[in-house]
């Protein structure tokens, strides 16, 4: 079996799952389903959150186990959430695709008085 690719080989831009197949009865399913932030990692990456995971979170047992620095451990945690789509600050994905002008706009505008912190949470988390 491939392993799944999320970039698309000739222009990069994301690859969208279109098909599923059960390997018992070839029943197929066909439309556009969602692969999750998991996806776009590879196996050494899913193979380090196991282990993160396996440790509870404890990044000295995990420097522990794969022998490497607990600064080691930082800088992959800090790559895999860069791979996921988050940026360095940890914003959720919504606020990270919100470009850093549009958010000081909304911001000034809350500031000036012409819209509410109500309106300016909406148009920040994308729902307006």
């Amino acid at each position: 079996m491939n392993k799944l690719i999320w970039k698309c080989p000739v222009c990069t831009q994301e690859l969208h799952v279109t098909a599923l197949e059960c390997a018992s009865c070839g029943t197929e399913l066909r439309g556009h389903f969602e692969l999750g932030r998991f996806a776009r990692l590879g196996m050494d990456e899913l193979n380090f959150i196991e282990i993160f995971v396996k440790n509870r979170g404890n990044a000295y047992r995990v420097a522990e186990e794969l022998e490497i620095p607990y600064s080691g451990v930082r800088s992959r945690l800090t790559e895999i959430i860069q791979a996921m789509g988050y940026d360095e600050e940890n914003e959720s994905p919504e606020e990270a695709g919100l470009p850093p002008e549009r958010r000081k706009e909304i911001l000034e505008q809350v500031s000036n008085g012409k819209i509410s912190s109500e309106q300016a949470v909406k148009l920040l988390q994308g729902d307006a």
